[in-house]
């Protein structure tokens, strides 16, 4: 079992800045990727970025591209999302996700990737 609690979000205009915080407990020594996720009023859920933990590698789909960051500190069990030059369309509730190492390979880019879920944290940009 691995917990994950988000903070960081808020209201914030064009252009501004945040940075999201993920903390993880549980069974951490097991992890094999945090993910962030994000889902905008009335649109599916959509894939951010993501960090495998061991190794600090990361990925991004295009939707945050030159602007999001995603970084974990291993010693306080937390992933970052770093979010500059924030647009209004980057309006959406961002989650925290989270999944372990198993005996088959594992992906960590969508949404079924995942096994665990932060509550998730509001983001409300203001034109």
């Amino acid at each position: 079992q691995v917990r994950l609690v988000e903070s960081g979000g808020g209201l914030v205009q064009v252009g501004d800045s945040l940075r999201l915080s993920c903390a993880a407990s549980g069974r951490v020594d097991s992890l094999y990727a945090m993910g962030w996720f994000r889902q905008a009023p009335g649109k599916d859920r959509e894939f951010v970025a993501a960090v495998r933990w061991r190794i600090a590698a990361t990925t991004y789909s295009g939707i945050g591209e030159g602007r999001f960051t995603v970084s974990r500190d291993s010693a306080k069990n937390t992933m970052y999302l770093q979010m500059n030059g924030l647009k209004p369309e980057d309006t959406a509730v961002y989650y925290c996700s989270a999944n372990i190492f198993t005996t088959g390979p594992r992906g960590w880019a969508r949404e079924q990737d995942y096994d665990y879920w932060g509550q998730g944290t509001h983001v409300t940009v203001s034109a």
